[in-house]
């Protein structure tokens, strides 16, 4: 075979892959498609789900059925799916710790975020608010960090438990301040506010749902959003990065990822139908009331975003030791 048939030939086979996979996109689906959520029923991410997942299924023509498989910080539903089949049919919403702590938390994992799975799109963030109880002398990230200077150690702050964004998120907080504030671990969001509010700690690391009533009723005293730029769902509120610590981020966040292999018409299909859907006003409506940011992408901007986040992570929990067996 001469070159220029070989290479007609390639043409050819290319040609018949494309038309091939434009066929599945506009066949797919033709039966339910399973969205596995890793936290249980009640949460945020799980009321996000259910806000999403009857619009979606509005525009694919098929049932999409929410599925809760909680444990292991979504290790045990992100397990799941990276072994289902890749055609489609099986979706996973995962968060930032799943997707990029875990790795470096866990000695051993059933999924690797970056071998097993395709990301599809952004999902919704939920920022975190760094908060102070009332007898605390600071009102900002500058006053903390000076305070945490002049007696290390003394400081106290509470998160929802060992290996959460909220405690990853604090150690970071000392990381970049270059302070010792000790990590006091409580079973839940609503425990660690409570007792920044009773001052059992100096202060509370929560996202803005669980906080904001405790802020508004003048219980707690907001230090800072701890996202790289003010929250829309309280503009008023200023970031740790405008008030003391240039560069500070973090977010819980949210993802939809299909199993590795999925055929990319379907990765595409399924990206175009969730970014319209996380779009519409109505659905933006109904995330905010859940505490929730929209933050749909493509999915090469949510594969380089998992990437920076996990190496960020990554320091953070070397730096910090925390481990989770």
């Amino acid at each position: 075979m001469n070159k220029f048939s070989q290479t007609r030939r390639y043409l050819a086979l290319g040609a018949l892959l494309g038309f091939t996979g434009v066929a599945m996109a506009q066949a797919w689906p033709t039966s339910p498609i399973k969205l596995v959520v890793t936290f249980p029923p009640g949460g945020s991410s799980d009321a996000a789900a259910r806000i999403v997942a009857p619009k979606l299924s509005e525009r694919l023509g098929q049932p999409v059925v929410v599925d809760n498989k909680p444990g292991a910080g979504g290790g045990v539903g992100l397990g799941i799916v990276a072994k289902a089949a890749p055609d489609g049919y099986t979706i996973v919403l995962a968060s930032a710790g799943g997707l990029t702590a875990n790795p470096s938390l866990y000695k051993t994992l059933s999924y690797d975020p970056q071998r097993d799975f395709v990301p599809v799109t952004g999902f919704g963030a939920s920022p975190f608010v760094l908060v102070a109880g009332t007898e605390l002398p600071a009102k900002t990230v500058k006053d903390v960090i000076e305070l945490a200077k002049k007696e290390p150690g003394k400081l106290t702050y509470a998160s929802g438990g060992n290996g959460t964004a909220m405690h990853l998120s604090g150690e970071l907080l000392k990381s970049m301040g270059g302070v010792d504030i000790t990590h006091v671990p409580y079973k839940g969001s609503g425990p660690a506010v409570l007792a920044a509010m009773g001052n059992e700690t100096s202060l509370a690391i929560a996202d803005i749902t669980t906080i904001k009533p405790q802020i508004q009723s003048g219980r707690l005293k907001v230090i800072g959003v701890m996202d790289k730029k003010r929250s829309a769902l309280a503009p008023d509120m200023p970031t740790l990065a405008e008030s003391g610590l240039p560069g500070f981020e973090s977010s819980g966040w949210f993802a939809i990822l299909a199993p590795a292999k999925t055929p990319a018409a379907v990765v595409k299909r399924l990206n175009t139908e969730l970014v319209a859907v996380l779009r519409s006003a109505d659905v933006r409506e109904r995330f905010s009331a859940a505490g929730l940011e929209p933050m749909p992408s493509t999915p090469e901007e949510l594969t380089a975003f998992m990437k920076s986040e996990t190496v960020k992570w990554a320091k953070v929990i070397k730096d910090s030791g925390a481990k989770i067996d």
